[in-house]
């Protein structure tokens, strides 16, 4: 299942934020999204999940694009946001049954994974509880136990690791590099530089609403005429002297 953002130009109005954005995210691999707040990662993940339409190009899911079988492409797809959103009314629970119930999932097979995350992330004991009880961390670990327990082929997940503590963050990395195993694609918003190298295959560097480079470390550097560079060198770099503010 492949993500592929096709000469992409679009934003809030009439004046462009994204400029010609084009990339692709294959079965079974972690792309890092990189870049300045500014930069346009938010526009384009915004894009890709439909809350913006594109002005010109197009985003498409194996050949498919939301405006051609929107049931199709939005079930292929599993979105953790920066700011998790969670209803006030619902308990924990109920936010895992509405889950289940826009993917239409088998509720045995979904509750089988749904209890082995909620163990993970130590909520097992607070199906009950409502959001107004949760830290910024438990709302984050709510958000990705509903997109896990999905059977998503594309995962688009903005900013994960802010409110997340030490384990929680192995606890996410183990469950990307399960869901690549069998060939998900996986498209990551960060900051957080020194994980991002360890974790993912290749980045989107993106600046001023277009791609500076892209590939993995070692394209990177050439791409920068850094050899010895790591990512943090390479952002640094090509941000520098930079204050975008989207």
């Amino acid at each position: 299942m492949t993500l592929k953002v096709s000469h992409l130009v679009g934003g809030y109005s009439q004046i462009p934020v994204l400029k010609d954005v084009s990339f692709e995210v294959h079965p079974g691999e972690l792309v890092g999204l990189i870049g300045l707040n500014g930069a346009g990662k938010s526009t384009t993940i915004k894009h890709i999940i439909g809350l913006l339409e594109p002005q010109k190009g197009e985003i498409t899911i194996d050949g498919v694009t939301l405006f051609d079988d929107p049931e199709k492409y939005k079930t292929k797809l599993a979105y953790i946001p920066e700011t998790p959103i969670l209803y006030d009314e619902l308990t924990l629970k109920e936010h895992l049954e509405l889950t289940m119930m826009a993917y239409n999932l088998d509720r045995d097979e979904a509750w089988n994974k749904a209890n082995r995350l909620l163990k993970m992330f130590r909520l097992d004991k607070k199906l009950d509880w409502f959001p107004a009880n949760f830290s910024k961390g438990m709302r984050q670990k709510v958000m990705i136990t509903c997109a896990f327990i999905t059977n998503a082929e594309i995962f688009i997940i903005d900013e994960p690791f802010y409110g997340l503590d030490p384990l929680a963050i192995r606890d996410l990395t183990s469950l990307i590099d399960e869901v690549k195993a069998p060939g998900a694609a996986v498209l990551m918003s960060t900051h957080v530089l020194e994980t991002a190298q360890k974790i993912c295959d290749r980045f989107v560097m993106l600046n001023h609403g277009q791609v500076e480079a892209q590939g993995d470390l070692s394209d990177l550097q050439d791409q920068m005429n850094k050899q010895d560079a790591d990512l943090s060198d390479i952002y640094l770099e090509m941000t520098q002297g930079e204050s975008a503010n989207e």
